[in-house]
Formats: structure tokens, C-alpha cells, sequence
């Protein structure tokens, strides 16, 4: 072997924006940081359409009779706002965006260790997504975002099928994406990196993956089956035909309870990233985190019956699930408690992804703690099919994802585009999206305490008061999305250039160019410290 083959191996100073030209290179690329931007454009497209339908919501409520459109229409928009949010905007954001271009950056590697299986999940998520706007322009689907039979599995809404179809397709992309992040970390990382040196994103990346790959199928085969009783009148879940209707609730919760880690757990991963940085300290109980991680994955595996407390399921069946429910609070409460030791002391700063993180810990918090009323029998029970349990959703969902998503592009920006943002709109973008949050769902906490039902057109009028609050919330909310959309895209073009390493940041995504060469590295990486190898307190001198 010649002595060239074992030197460094040197690329020449390209980037992946600029490295091939033309539409063609886009859509056939293999490149996982192009691919990452693909599924940015994507989900931020999907996320304006869901965000459409939410604004048309909040101005039916506004009015106690609901006289913009009528109940049919109102199904049929928050039937598409859940639909379109959670399966093509909340499930795929973090793990497709920030996940395909920081995990092969992360642990040392030149790309993903299945690029034709990355770019083909692309193209079968915006195949399921093209489905599912066929059947919006089409009519729509008025059964809820759950699919919930009989509404889904006789009612004559003839789009039900198309956007059955959608989703299955849909569901192999989180399949093919999952299986790729799983091979690449295990089998692909840096000399050095070993579980124990591994940022908590990939981590967080890892649990998600095998969440994607265990519960995904199960989602895929129940729409299908959905799809195939209504094609074909068979008696799958339709009493009508000799069927089981909870078969399907059962089936579909034990999806999309875990569902709702594979969104929540890529935040706190990134979350963690933030906070270790702009404290400029080791996480707090790193190993602790870990096994945190891995035991919410585990349990949440174990509580889809949470949902179904009120579908006759025998007692002993809710008090298991009832239990296991309280169990899983625990290590996410574990996760809080040493994010907030992390803080303690730091040398902290206040950049616009570290507001992110700090408003993610306030709005996740709260969700979290409400979420104990509805884990309990004597709440959870009269709860259930109240705007309590909307509130409890939204402050995880936008308080979890949506603040955990835009602290990551964030903080990833300039890596990702090689140019800074303006950082006073950044910091302003944070605030107002946090008070926006708090206004638009606490609201309907007390809507729920006080009995409103969701998925209403219509409601007392004692109760408009604060459906106007949480409307008018909803306003300051939109206006908090539509400011770093605005001020993002700006930024490539007349943005700052952006060094290397703007953060001052641990890890192997900061030891290469912004943006990064095609191939990720100009010489291959090693590890030689443990993850979050900031300079502490105590060595610093400091007390």
C-alpha cells in the first residue's frame, strides 16, 4: 500500500449550495445536508397549510355561534389541521431537517449509511403529503384526525380513503428515515465516539428512530386496513359489518402514543445541545440524561390504553394504564430537573436559541404537570373531550416541538446556510411566540375546566370571553411563526458570513466550514473528549 492512501484525505473547498447547479442536482441528490433542505421547504410548506386551517378555527370561535362556516366545514378544517401538522409538519421536522443534516456531521461521517433509502423517503413523504392535498382540494375529511370509526369507516365522506392512502404511504417514510438513523449511528461513528461521548441529540435521535421503526408499521397496516374495509365493506372495524371499533383505537394509540415521544424527544434533544451551550457547562448528570431518554422510549411504548379511559376497557386495564402513565413522567421530569442544574451557576447567555430553550422548559413544563390530571381515573375521565386536553396537547406540541424545532434551525443556521440572522428579530421572534403560546392555550384550560367540549362549531356564550383571549393569542402566535420565516430567508442572501464556529460550540458538526464541504470533512475526525467538554466552573476557578 502506498504511503498516499494512509495520509489525511483533503477535499477540495467546496460546499453542498454550491457544489453542482441546476434543479436536476436537487432533486437526484444523495447529499443528506441537501436532502435535509429539501425536507425543510417541505415541512415549512406543510406547516403554513396547517397553519391556515388553525387560523380558521380560531376565527370560527370568536363568535359564539360560529357563523363563518358551518359545523361540516369546521370538522372538516380542525380534521386537517391535526392531520397535516402532526403527520407532515410535527413528526418529521426535527428528525428529518435537523436530524439528516446534524447526525452523519455529528458522529464524523461523510453521509447517512443509506443515501438512495434517505432521498427515496423524501419523495414517499411528499407522495403521502400530494394525497392528502388531493383529498383537501377535493372535499376534505370531516372524521378527525384520529380516523376514529364509525365516522372513518362508514360515513359516506368519500375522501376518507385518499387520505387513508396518504398517511400509509407516509408512515414508510418515517420507516426508511428511522432504519437509516439507526444503521448510521451505530455503525458509523467516529474512532472515539462511543455511546458514552455521544451528544444527548443522538441519543434522543437513536430512541426516535427505533420508535419510527417499531410503532410505524403498526400505524401503516391499521389505515390500510381502514382503507380496505371501506373499499371493500369488509368487517374490519365497521359493527356494522361484524367489526371491532376499539380494535382500531387500540391499534391506532399504540402508535400514536409513542407518536408523540418521536416528536417530543428530538426537541429535548436539542434542547440539551442549547442549554450545555449557551451555559457554557457539562450536562448535568450526562449519563442520567441517557438512560432518561432510553427509559421514556421504553415506557412509552406501554400507554396507549391513556387514551381509552373512556371506551369501557375493564378497570384493572386503566389502572395499568393509569399507572405506567405516572411512570413515564418521571424520567421526563428527571430530564427538566437537570437541565435546570445545568443552568445553576452557568456562565449563561441569552442568544436567541437559548430563549428558544428556556421557553421550551416553561411551556413543557406546563403540559407535562396537566398531563398528571389526565393520567389520574377521578380527572382524566371528566376531562376527557374537553378543551382541557386540547390545551394539554398544544402546550407540548408547540410548546415542546415548535419552540425545540426553531431553538435547533437556529442555533444550526449558520452551519446550515453559512449566514447569521439578525439576532435582535431572533430574540423578539422567541418572546413574543412564548407569550403567544401562553395566551392562545391557557385559556382553554379553564374552557376545558369549565366543561366547553372541543371540536365544537358552537358554544355557550359564557364562554367567549376567553375564546376571544385565546384567539387573540393565536394572532400574536402567527405573527410570531411569519417573523423568522421572513428574516431566515433573508439571511442567505444578505446575511452575515458565518465562521465555523460561531457558538463558541462542543462537538464534531462545529470542526468543519459553514456550510460544510460536500463531504462533510476536510480530514476524517476523532474524538478525544467526552460530550460537553466545556470549561466548568470549577475549573475556571470560579467559587
Amino acid at each position: 500500500m502506498s504511503a498516499a492512501l494512509l495520509e489525511p484525505r483533503v477535499l477540495a473547498p467546496r460546499n453542498y449550495l454550491n457544489a453542482d447547479y441546476g434543479w436536476k442536482s436537487w432533486l437526484f441528490t444523495l447529499d443528506h445536508k441537501r436532502i435535509a433542505v429539501l425536507y425543510l421547504v417541505s415541512v415549512t410548506f406543510f406547516f403554513l397549510i396547517g397553519g391556515f386551517f388553525a387560523v380558521l378555527m380560531r376565527l370560527q370561535l370568536t363568535d359564539p355561534q360560529g357563523t363563518l362556516v358551518g359545523p361540516e366545514t369546521y370538522n372538516k378544517f380542525f380534521t386537517l389541521h391535526g392531520l397535516i401538522m402532526t403527520f407532515f409538519f410535527m413528526m418529521p421536522a426535527i428528525p428529518a431537517v435537523l436530524g439528516n443534516f446534524l447526525i452523519p456531521l455529528m458522529i464524523g461521517a461523510d453521509n447517512v449509511a443509506f443515501p438512495k433509502l434517505n432521498l427515496l423517503s423524501w419523495y414517499i413523504y411528499i407522495l403521502g403529503g400530494l394525497f392528502t392535498l388531493n383529498a383537501t382540494i377535493a372535499g376534505g375529511v370531516d372524521t378527525g384526525w384520529t380516523f376514529y370509526t364509525p365516522y372513518s369507516s362508514t360515513y359516506p365522506n368519500t375522501q376518507v380513503t385518499a387520505v387513508a392512502v396518504g398517511v400509509f404511504i407516509t408512515g414508510f417514510s418515517f420507516i426508511l428515515t428511522g432504519l437509516n438513523f439507526i444503521v448510521t449511528i451505530h455503525k458509523m461513528r467516529a474512532p472515539g465516539l462511543t455511546w458514552f461521548r455521544m451528544p444527548l441529540f443522538l441519543w434522543a435521535m437513536y430512541a426516535t428512530s427505533c420508535f419510527m421503526v417499531l410503532c410505524a408499521p403498526v400505524l401503516a397496516i391499521t389505515i390500510f386496513l381502514l382503507a380496505l374495509g371501506r373499499l371493500f365493506h369488509i368487517g374490519i372495524f365497521s359493527v356494522a359489518l361484524g367489526g371491532d371499533p376499539l380494535l382500531f383505537q387500540h391499534l391506532f394509540w399504540f402508535y400514536s402514543h409513542p407518536a408523540i415521544y418521536i416528536m417530543i424527544l428530538p426537541a429535548m434533544g436539542v434542547v440539551s445541545e442549547l442549554i450545555a451551550c449557551f451555559a457554557r457547562k457539562r450536562i448535568f448528570g450526562y449519563r442520567i440524561m441517557c438512560f432518561s431518554i432510553v427509559a421514556i422510549a421504553v415506557l412509552g411504548l406501554l400507554v396507549w390504553g391513556y387514551h381509552m379511559f373512556v371506551t369501557g376497557q375493564s378497570v384493572n386495564a386503566e389502572l395499568i394504564f393509569s399507572l405506567l402513565s405516572f411512570l413515564v413522567a418521571i424520567p421526563l421530569a428527571v430530564m427538566v430537573l437537570h437541565w435546570a442544574s445545568t443552568l445553576y451557576k452557568g456562565s449563561i447567555s441569552y442568544e436567541a436559541p437559548m430563549l428558544y430553550a428556556l421557553g421550551f422548559i416553561g411551556l413543557f413544563t406546563i403540559g407535562g404537570l396537566s398531563g398528571l390530571f389526565l393520567d389520574s381515573l377521578a380527572t382524566g375521565v371528566p376531562l376527557t373531550g374537553t378543551y382541557f386536553v386540547v390545551a394539554h396537547f398544544h402546550y407540548l406540541m408547540v410548546g415542546g416541538i415548535v419552540m425545540g424545532y426553531l431553538g435547533g434551525l437556529h442555533f444550526w443556521w449558520p452551519k446550515i446556510s453559512g449566514r447569521k440572522y439578525p439576532e435582535g428579530w431572533a430574540a423578539f421572534a422567541a418572546a413574543i411566540i412564548f407569550v403567544g403560546s401562553n395566551l392562545t392555550f391557557f385559556p382553554q384550560f379553564l374552557l376545558g375546566y369549565l366543561g366547553m367540549p372541543r371540536q365544537y362549531a358552537f358554544y355557550p356564550a359564557t364562554f367567549q370571553v376567553l375564546n376571544v383571549m385565546s384567539s387573540a393569542g393565536a394572532t400574536i402566535l402567527g405573527v410570531g411563526y411569519l417573523v423568522p420565516l421572513i428574516y431566515l430567508m433573508w439571511s442567505v442572501r444578505y446575511g452575515q458570513v458565518a465562521e465555523p464556529n460561531p457558538w463558541g460550540a462542543k462537538g464534531l458538526e462545529w470542526q468543519t466550514a459553514s456550510p460544510p464541504p460536500t463531504e462533510n470533512f476536510a480530514q476524517s475526525p476523532g474524538v478525544t473528549e467526552e460530550a460537553y467538554a466545556y470549561l466548568g466552573e470549577e475549573e475556571a476557578g470560579v467559587g
